[in-house]
C-alpha cells in the first residue's frame, strides 16, 4: 500500500505517512493520539477560562471524566447506527475505533446530556458550563479532525482547486469512491492518486477561526448560554457547507438526506431562536411585567 498524501497545487508532497507508531511492537493509531491531544487541549482550555472567569476548574477536570467517556461512546453508536452496514458482518469491529468512525454531532449531543446531569448534582449553572466547556470543545474538534488526515477519510468529492489533495486509491475505502473521482484519477511514478476536497482541514480552520471569534465575545455575551448557542450557529453553518462535499455522509433512511447537514440545520436553527427569545421577547416580557 502507499502512503503518500499531496497537496499538489500547494506544492507539498509528504512521503509514507504512516496511520500507526510502533512501541515496543505495539502499534498506536495516529488518530488516536491526535483525538487525545485534542481532549487533552480542550480540558486546558476550559480549565484556563473557568480560572480566568472566577469559577472553579477543578469542576471541568470532573466533568471531562464523564463527558469524554460517554462522548466517545455516543460519537462511536451515533456512527455505527448510520454505517450498520460496515459493521453487521463483524460486530467486534465496532469495538476497533483506532481506524476511525466517529460521528461528532453523537459526541456532542452525550456531552450536552452529560453536561446538563452534572451541572443538576453539583448545583453548577448549566449555560455558565456549557459556554466554558464549549470553548474547549471546538478547540478539541479544530484539533482531533487531523486524525482524519492519517486515517485517509472524511474527505470531501473531487476538486482541482488550490487546496486539493491526493490520496492513493489503494489507501482509502472503495466506498467513500465516486465515480468523478475515478474518471480523474492521477498517476505520479505509478501509484494511482484520487484528488478531493481536504474537508478535514476545512473544518479545522473553521473551527480554529470560530474559537477565535469565541474567545473575543465571552466577555461581551448577554446571557449565560449565548456562547455555546453561537458555537452551535457558526459549527453549524460551517459543518452544512463542508458535510455537503464529503462523500462519506451518514444518511438518514428513507427520506435519504445527510444526517449531520439535517443536525447542523437545526441546531443553527435552534440557536438562533434562542438568541432572539434571550435578548428580545424574554427582556420584554419582564418589562411588562415590571
Amino acid at each position: 500500500m502507499d502512503y503518500n498524501i499531496n497537496f499538489p497545487h500547494l506544492h507539498i508532497f509528504l512521503k509514507s505517512v504512516g496511520k500507526t507508531i510502533e512501541i515496543n511492537n505495539f502499534a498506536i493509531a495516529y488518530y488516536g493520539i491526535v483525538i487525545v491531544c485534542g481532549m487533552l487541549a480542550g480540558i486546558a482550555l476550559a480549565c484556563f477560562i473557568a480560572k480566568k472567569t472566577g469559577q472553579n476548574p477543578d469542576d471541568y477536570y470532573d466533568l471531562a471524566i464523564y463527558a469524554i467517556v460517554f462522548s466517545v461512546i455516543g460519537a462511536r453508536l451515533y456512527y455505527v447506527a448510520f454505517r450498520w452496514d460496515l459493521y453487521k458482518n463483524n460486530p467486534l469491529e465496532i469495538l476497533n475505533i483506532r481506524n476511525g468512525g466517529l460521528g461528532i454531532y453523537g459526541g456532542v449531543i452525550v456531552a450536552m446530556i452529560t453536561t446538563f446531569v452534572f451541572a443538576k448534582v453539583k448545583k453548577l449553572s448549566f449555560p455558565l458550563l456549557c459556554d466554558t466547556a464549549g470553548l474547549g470543545l471546538i478547540l478539541g474538534q479544530a484539533i482531533g479532525r487531523w486524525g482524519n488526515f492519517f486515517n485517509r477519510e472524511a474527505f470531501g468529492g473531487y476538486t482541482n482547486n488550490l487546496f486539493a489533495m491526493q490520496l492513493p486509491i489503494n489507501a482509502v475505502r472503495s466506498s467513500d469512491l465516486t465515480q468523478k473521482m475515478l474518471d480523474n484519477t492521477v498517476t505520479v511514478n505509478d501509484v494511482v492518486y484520487v484528488q478531493v476536497h481536504p474537508t478535514f482541514l476545512y473544518e479545522s480552520v473553521w473551527n480554529l477561526c470560530l474559537l477565535v471569534l469565541l474567545l473575543l465575545f465571552f466577555k461581551h455575551k448577554k446571557f449565560d448560554g449565548q456562547v455555546f448557542t453561537l458555537y452551535l450557529l457558526g459549527y453549524g453553518v460551517g459543518r452544512f457547507w463542508i458535510e455537503s462535499l464529503r462523500t462519506d455522509q451518514l444518511i438518514i433512511p428513507v427520506i435519504n438526506y445527510p444526517i449531520s447537514m439535517a443536525l447542523a440545520a437545526t441546531l443553527s436553527v435552534v440557536a438562533i431562536l434562542i438568541n432572539i427569545y434571550m435578548m428580545w421577547i424574554r427582556p420584554s416580557r419582564k418589562n411588562k411585567e415590571a
